[in-house]
């Protein structure tokens, strides 16, 4: 919901929103929703971006979209270059950030952390369900976009608040983020054993990173079986199957936490 409602509230008709093309459902919403000029460039490919980018006429409001983390392949975004790009060309740099806090980042700020170019995105997404254990989300940028936001946004406006207890629950859960940054590296070394030990099998995790590990298996019916097989033996995977990824990419979904024994 947050991602629809800052994309929707922010381009419109005579506006282009620039997005990854494995970027999160909720973006690809957001862009449909908003009326604005739709554009697609391959995933995580920067000369792609760019020839998309320099055909948008000059002075047109310009929203480029990425995830820090994508969701199902657990590969960074190139953040140098799609900053470099923003600024080249004068685009408004929003990023969701809601697999990367808690996760990048030596004390878990994020992907801006991650690469020391603290300062260069103009609009964070980011969620409160996934390192975060509440619900709901946030925007955080400029006072004058949050304002205009606070005024602008139905969804905002029209929407119930967070109960006070998952408020609650969100706060205490950063302020661990912050003030405990031994899990994140606690984090990183289960996640590269994890990964290390499972290439070393054999098994084909794709480009990932982070701490969302794909297992290729191609069709959707040997992910189905193959989470059956690693359930039974107390290992918690979960099947990603079409549509959710192209025909034959089906894969098992493993998450790392710093609360895994090495």
């Amino acid at each position: 919901m947050t991602n629809l409602t800052v994309v929707s509230s922010l381009v419109g008709r005579g506006g282009y929103v620039i997005s990854d093309k494995l970027n999160h459902a909720s973006i690809v919403d957001g862009c449909l929703m908003s009326g604005a000029k739709f554009l697609r460039f391959r995933h995580n490919d920067m000369e792609d971006l760019e020839s998309r980018l320099e055909n948008i006429p000059d002075g047109a409001t310009k929203l480029l979209i990425a995830d820090a983390v994508f969701s199902m392949d657990g590969d960074v975004i190139d953040f140098p270059k799609i900053v470099e790009l923003s600024q080249k060309y004068k685009a408004w740099l929003m990023i969701d950030e809601a697999h990367s806090v808690g996760v990048l980042g030596k004390t878990g700020r994020g992907i801006e952390e991650h690469f020391g170019m603290e300062g260069t995105i103009d609009i964070k997404m980011g969620t409160l369900s996934k390192t975060i254990p509440s619900v709901g989300g946030y925007v955080a940028g400029k006072q004058d976009l949050i304002l205009f936001l606070s005024h602008a946004s139905r969804a905002y406006i029209f929407s119930a608040a967070l109960p006070p207890a998952q408020a609650a629950a969100a706060n205490e859960s950063f302020k661990v983020i912050l003030d405990e940054p031994w899990r994140m590296e606690k984090l990183k070394a289960n996640t590269d054993q994890f990964i290390n030990g499972l290439q070393e099998r054999g098994f084909d995790t794709m480009e990932t990173s982070t701490a969302i590990v794909p297992v290729l298996c191609g069709d959707d019916e040997r992910a189905f079986a193959l989470t059956r097989a690693a359930q039974s033996q107390d290992l918690f995977v979960l099947p990603v199957v079409s549509p959710a990824v192209p025909p034959g990419l089906a894969r098992l979904r493993a998450t790392v936490t710093a609360a895994h024994e090495t």
